[in-house]
């Protein structure tokens, strides 16, 4: 006789009270056996260890990047934990993320495309196989799973060293001190950070704070341009 899988069981973690309650409640209309919801770390550390959940949905910004700490540790009680990540951001280089610090097997799927659940729901039955392979974490859209770079935007544009001083100038850091933080000349800095501006398509003149408008371009990228 053959045996039938039982269907996974989903502990699904926001910040956002509304995200999390209104994503819960359609995964639940859609089948999907969501078992547990948590807004906090702890609250999900604990619902984790009673309810023994096969997939942890949660969304890459929750708790800052104590998600990922998170995963590393329920990956050591569960190795076949599966795991998708929600985030607004196509590009995780914005958040100091490489793929490589992306736990194995994570499914990546942006908020903007959550409303189609039928995204969601691949994205929580591949995380168990692709857990199980050790398949390298990738994006996920309703067409599948997706290769790292999947998601071309204005961000594509950037290379790694304008992306880390993007990051360190939204952080407040002026041009000198971005300059001993990476080991380079403070005109290297300016040219770098006037690159950053061009990519953006912010023209410099003197009634706007470039930096200002600079830092507000970092985060609407990083909120996905209020997820339009």
């Amino acid at each position: 006789m053959e045996t039938v899988e039982a269907p996974p069981t989903v502990l699904v973690a926001s910040n956002d009270a509304f995200e999390l309650a209104t994503l819960s409640a359609s995964l639940r209309l859609n089948s999907v056996n969501v078992v547990g919801e948590a807004n906090s770390s702890a609250i999900a550390d604990n619902l984790f260890r009673f309810l023994t959940p096969s997939v942890f949905l949660v969304d890459l910004q929750f708790s800052g990047i104590d998600a990922l700490a998170l995963i590393v540790k329920f990956r050591k009680i569960n190795p076949g934990l599966g795991v998708v990540l929600m985030t607004a951001c196509p590009d995780l280089r914005l958040m100091g993320l490489t793929h490589d610090q992306i736990p194995v097997g994570a499914q990546i799927v942006l908020k903007k495309t959550v409303a189609d659940l039928s995204v969601v729901s691949f994205a929580i039955s591949h995380s168990l196989i692709a857990a199980h392979d050790k398949s390298k974490s990738s994006w996920v859209d309703n067409h599948g799973s997706l290769h790292e770079s999947a998601f071309e935007t204005a961000l594509s544009e950037f290379t790694n060293i304008q992306m880390d001083t993007l990051r360190l100038l939204a952080r407040g850091l002026s041009n000198a001190e971005i300059a001993k933080v990476r080991f380079v000349s403070e005109k290297s800095v300016e040219q770098i950070v006037a690159r950053i501006a061009q990519n953006f398509h912010i023209e410099q003149d003197h009634t706007h704070n470039l930096r200002v408008l600079i830092t507000g371009e970092y985060f609407k990228w990083l909120g996905a341009l209020n997820r339009q």
